[in-house]
């Protein structure tokens, strides 16, 4: 079992490039057998995230009880293209797997930021409940009818969004009018963001640590572990804790690849990837306790941000109401009945 301590989640791993440049992360022995299936999962994480931790033993455990036939290899932090250009090679069969949060899907299936609406959900219990639920059964439906990908059962947890700066923290909306902030490729993101008055600007996360360090904006939104993972603190002073989104990465596959696997492989590469979602999920709420505390480690001041005031500063801008006719009433109930009345 993976151990996921503070020290361990920072440290960098120094064998990360020799197994790099053996083409994937933690997959290759001079006892290896040439696969009959070699499969590419690329995903935005630094290779120290819970994630790819997961990822690789999900690899290695494939391997093993496909008695080698098929290997995956590991791609983390953008190593194949930003977001963006992975999505695009995932839908042309040069990517197999790819794990990408709804927020930057919706810029292809827009009914998959359903689970991202501002301030949906208050806590992990109603997140897990909507997502392993009938959300989850939703949004993967939505996801199939591209005919070119489909998404695995479990959703990879990324954590509540929050937002950094670098000039003054943002505890309520106001603090937010007429700041420019780095924002994901995504129609949600940016909505929710101009209902705060600010000016947000889409930036994919390979370019983000660059654009706060040249001040090309002033700050950016993520989850706490990815803030720290990533180092965002060396280029931010202020981190105000507005959880306005929980967001996730949903395990995505090329249909076509897919179906070349013979059935019962594809049945030990779904489990062994669900087991390796539910188990990263564990590791980052151990790491939800200490992650505060490594940010103030780092210099960074956290400031807590009350949800009711940015809630009603959206309701105003008339945000809710605006996504609920685009999703439609069918999939806002669905939501509702997880999420309570967000209108």
């Amino acid at each position: 079992m993976a151990d996921f301590s503070r020290r361990n989640f920072l440290k960098t791993a120094s064998f990360a490039s020799a197994a790099m440049v053996a083409g994937g992360l933690g997959l290759y022995s001079p006892n290896s057998r040439a696969a009959d299936f070699r499969l590419k999962f690329a995903n935005n994480m630094p290779m120290t995230h819970p994630m790819n931790v997961r990822s690789r033993e999900m690899a290695k455990a494939i391997k093993e009880e496909t008695d080698g036939a098929v290997q995956i290899q590991v791609f983390p932090s953008s190593q194949l293209g930003s977001d963006t250009d992975t999505l695009a090679q995932l839908r042309a069969g040069a990517v197999d797997m790819f794990a990408l949060s709804p927020v930057i899907l919706g810029t292809m299936v827009p009914a998959v930021q359903i689970s991202a609406i501002g301030f949906a959900f208050k806590d992990y219990d109603q997140v897990w409940k909507a997502m392993d639920g009938e959300l989850g059964t939703h949004v993967r439906g939505e996801i199939e009818k591209t005919k070119t990908l489909f998404a695995f059962d479990k959703i990879w947890d990324n954590g509540f969004r929050v937002t950094t700066t670098s000039s003054k923290p943002v505890p309520t909306p106001e603090d937010l009018v007429g700041m420019k902030l780095r924002v994901p490729p995504s129609p949600i993101i940016m909505s929710i963001f101009r209902g705060f008055g600010a000016a947000p600007a889409s930036i994919n996360f390979a370019e983000t640590y660059s654009a706060l360090q040249t001040r090309i904006v002033e700050g950016q939104e993520n989850p706490l572990t990815l803030i720290s993972s990533a180092k965002l603190y060396e280029v931010q002073k202020y981190c105000s804790l507005t959880n306005h989104v929980w967001d996730g990465f949903w395990m995505l596959g090329n249909s076509a690849a897919f179906a070349k696997l013979p059935a019962d492989m594809q049945a030990i590469v779904r489990k062994h990837v669900d087991a390796a979602v539910v188990a990263q999920r564990d590791d980052l709420a151990k790491l939800q306790g200490s992650i505060q505390d490594t940010l103030k480690q780092q210099d960074m001041e956290l400031v807590e941000a009350a949800p009711e005031p940015f809630r009603e500063k959206l309701r105003a801008a008339n945000y809710y109401n605006d996504w609920h006719e685009k999703f439609g009433d069918d999939a806002w109930a669905i939501l509702e009945k997880y999420a309570g009345s967000l209108v």
